[in-house]
C-alpha cells in the first residue's frame, strides 16, 4: 500500500502541473484530461472486487503494479510530444486499471494473515503507511522536478549562443531564488520590456526544459510501481 500510493501521489502532483502549466490547461480541463485515471481505477476495483473469485491476490497484485509501471512508461515517452491532454488518455486507462487492481486487493491480502484480535492495529498501520506513500510521493515527485527543471534550465541558459554571460547569471541567480514550473505565457509577461531575441531563447529553453523535468519526475511513481512488482 504504501508503493502503491508513492505512485498515486507522484502522478497526481506531475500530472496536473504538466497539462496547466505546459498544455496552458484551466482546472476544469486539467479534471477531465485526468478522469480516465481515477475513473478507471474505480470502474476496475469494483469489478475486481467482485469478480476475484478464486484468482489469487498476489497474482491481481503482480498485474496491478504491472499495468502502472506499463502506464507510467507511456506518460513518459508522451510528455514531450503531447498538445492535446488526449495524448494521455490511452497511458491514464491502463495506469488507472493498474491502481484499481492493487486498491481492490491490497488491503485483503496485508490483513488476511492478522490475527483477528490484532486487525484493527494492522489496519491502522497500514492506513497510516498509505497516508505517508501519498504524501511522501507528492513532496518527492515535486521536490524532483523543481530540482530538475532549475538545473536543465540553467545549464541550457549556460549554453545559450544568444543570451549574454549577464543574463545567463541572472537566470541561474532566478532560479536559485525561486525555482518554479510556469507557463509560456506567464513567462512573456515576465520578460516585457526584454530584447526579443531574449524573449525568444527563454521561452525556447522554458518549452524544452518542462517536458524533461516533469518525465523526471514520473520516475517516482514508475519506480514504485516496479518495486511493487519485485
Amino acid at each position: 500500500q504504501l508503493l502503491q500510493n508513492v505512485a498515486l501521489g507522484a502522478a497526481i502532483i506531475a500530472l496536473p502541473i504538466f497539462l496547466h502549466m505546459v498544455l496552458e490547461y484551466n482546472a476544469l480541463e486539467t479534471g477531465l484530461s485526468l478522469a480516465p485515471l481515477s475513473l478507471t481505477m474505480f470502474g476496475v476495483a469494483v469489478l475486481a472486487g467482485k469478480k476475484a473469485g478464486t484468482r489469487r491476490p498476489s497474482r491481481l497484485i503482480r498485474s496491478g503494479f504491472a499495468l502502472l509501471a506499463i502506464g507510467m512508461v507511456l506518460l513518459i515517452v508522451v510528455v514531450p510530444r503531447a498538445d492535446s491532454g488526449w495524448y494521455l488518455f490511452l497511458p491514464l486507462l491502463i495506469a488507472g486499471a493498474g491502481l484499481g487492481l492493487l486498491v481492490s486487493q491490497l488491503n485483503n491480502y496485508t490483513l488476511s494473515p492478522i490475527s483477528e484480535e490484532r486487525v484493527s492495529e494492522a489496519a491502522g498501520v497500514n492506513s497510516a503507511s498509505g497516508s505517508f506513500g501519498l504524501s511522501f510521493g507528492l513532496a518527492f515527485a515535486g521536490a524532483i522536478m523543481l530540482a530538475t527543471l532549475s538545473i536543465t534550465f540553467t545549464d541550457m541558459a549556460k549554453s545559450s549562443a544568444v543570451l549574454s554571460p549577464t543574463e545567463q547569471q541572472q537566470v541561474a541567480d532566478g532560479l536559485d531564488e525561486d525555482a518554479e514550473v510556469m507557463s509560456n505565457t506567464a513567462l512573456e509577461e515576465l520578460l516585457v520590456g526584454q530584447p526579443q531575441d531574449v524573449q525568444d531563447e527563454i521561452i525556447r529553453i522554458n518549452t524544452e526544459a518542462r517536458p524533461f523535468a516533469l518525465q523526471v519526475a514520473l520516475l517516482v511513481p514508475l519506480v514504485a510501481a516496479l518495486l511493487g512488482l519485485v
